[in-house]
Formats: structure tokens, C-alpha cells, sequence
């Protein structure tokens, strides 16, 4: 019988998401609470925007709060995330290949 731990993220009663680290579920959970405050301040603003769209442009803008932070700063573009690095197989001879040869 195996073990597993894992680190269930609740909002309001409702489970939002599952992970593996309680990093990634405190990164995650943080993300939701500024979500939230964001939402509470687009509610205010003088843009007419449905209860989803505010809901919708929080959650996006706080996926990606560093690029919003970043140009709030004076940046004049938002920065480019570095992307993650795809494993080669530069040096892994195809199956296939190997049977006929």
C-alpha cells in the first residue's frame, strides 16, 4: 500500500485544486487571495464588465502578476517568460532503426 500526500487548495468550501508540494499549493493559494482583491477592486472601477469578466481579467491578471507589476513599474514592455526547457533527444537513436540495423 502506497502513501500518497497531498495538498488540497479550498476556497469558500470548494476544492479548487490538488498538488503534489505545498509549494505549488501556497503559490497557487496566493494567486487566489489576489485574485480576489483584484476582483474587488475591478468591481469598483467605471468600466461596465459583467461579474465574469472582472472574475475572468483578476484571475488572468494575477497568473500574471509579475509582467502586470513590471509595467505598473515604468517598464515599457511587460517581460518575456522564460519558457521551459524541452528535453533533446538529440542523442536518442530512433527504435526502429536500431532493429533494422
Amino acid at each position: 500500500m502506497a502513501v500518497v500526500v497531498k495538498y488540497v487548495v479550498e476556497r469558500n468550501g470548494v476544492e479548487r485544486m490538488t498538488f503534489t508540494t505545498k509549494k505549488e499549493a501556497d503559490a497557487y493559494d496566493k494567486m487566489l487571495d489576489i485574485a480576489e482583491s483584484l476582483e474587488m477592486m475591478l468591481e469598483k472601477v467605471d468600466v461596465p464588465l459583467s461579474e465574469q469578466q472582472i472574475e475572468s481579467l483578476a484571475l488572468e491578471m494575477a497568473k500574471e502578476k509579475d509582467q502586470f507589476m513590471a509595467v505598473l513599474k515604468g517598464a515599457k514592455e511587460a517581460p518575456v517568460k522564460p519558457k521551459k526547457a524541452k528535453a533533446t533527444t538529440d542523442n536518442v537513436a530512433d527504435i526502429k532503426e536500431k532493429a533494422a540495423g
